[in-house]
This record gives C-alpha cells, sequence and structure tokens, in this order.
C-alpha cells in the first residue's frame, strides 16, 4: 500500500513544487492513516492544512480507497 501512497504523492508533487514546497511520504499505518511531511514553501504556509485536505489526502484517496486519513507530521 506504500508504493501506492507514493505513487498518489508523485501525481500531486508537480503542483505543489511550482509553488515551492513539497510533500514526503512519512509513514502508511495498517489501519489507512498516512503521515506526510511538507516541505519548502508548504511549510508553515497558512493554506497548508487546505492543501493537505483538499488537494493531498483527496488524490492519494482516490487513488488508494483503502486509505482513511492523511495527517501531517
Amino acid at each position: 500500500m506504500k508504493e501506492q501512497v507514493q505513487k498518489a504523492i508523485d501525481i500531486i508533487r508537480p503542483s505543489l513544487q511550482a509553488d515551492g514546497g513539497d510533500v514526503e511520504l512519512v509513514d502508511v499505518s495498517a489501519d489507512g492513516v498516512v503521515k506526510v511531511k511538507l516541505t519548502g514553501a508548504c511549510h508553515g504556509c497558512p493554506m497548508s492544512q487546505m492543501t493537505l485536505k483538499m488537494g493531498i489526502e483527496k488524490i492519494i484517496k482516490k487513488q488508494v480507497p483503502e486509505i482513511k486519513e492523511v495527517i501531517s507530521v
């Protein structure tokens, strides 16, 4: 499942990098929780939670339906 999540992250990564940010996959738990780390311009950005939930989480859940939640660490 971790490989599928990484592929989903690779789909959204160019959009984040275009704005000076990035996302790193930290962990995928057995219960369907993905932990990511926002870096670059995304780290500390006031819109980062919206990016995380409406962008990253949406893409990951679409590509890997078993995922329940994406959180930032």
